[in-house]
């Protein structure tokens, strides 16, 4: 015996497809909310007003030539391999973990070899983004890195 495709079968299609694609979309916004740790800028309007001055900071970073090589080793400290820095430049960095709840640190460094940088205390096990300044000779260079 054939049922027939009646209203009710039609409203229950209806209600758990409905239901499916509300119970994703509240899940992946409680995903995206919880995994936020603040506030890209303050006034996106001012941002946009500074944006030509930060572009002019970066190519005055990229004439100076400098770069800097980073690397996580075994007992957690972080190393600083710095190229074309000028011998006594000043070289801070700040991590903080890029998802979840927010958490900053800043580190300091010793030379432990020539040419080499180590954070003088280790880095807690898990992802960071390291954003490092160097000031030398009355210039001053930035940049993000990604640590695993």
């Amino acid at each position: 015996m054939k049922s027939e495709f009646t209203g009710r079968h039609m409203t229950a299609v209806l209600v758990g497809g409905f239901g499916i694609v509300i119970a994703v979309n509240l899940s992946m916004a409680t995903l995206a909310t919880r995994g936020f740790g603040g506030v890209v800028v303050e006034n996106s309007y001012v941002a946009s007003q500074k944006y030509n001055g930060w572009l002019d900071q970066a190519r005055k970073q990229q004439a100076l030539g400098w770069s800097v090589d980073v690397k996580r080793q075994r007992d957690g400290t972080i190393a600083l391999a710095p190229h074309g820095v000028p011998d006594g430049a000043d070289v801070t960095a700040q991590i903080r973990r890029p998802l979840g709840e927010p958490e900053t640190t800043e580190l300091a460094f010793d030379a432990s070899a020539p040419g080499t940088l180590v954070s003088t205390t280790p880095v807690a096990a898990g992802r960071w983004i390291a954003r490092i300044a160097i000031e030398g000779g009355g210039d001053r260079w930035a940049r993000e890195v990604h640590i695993e």
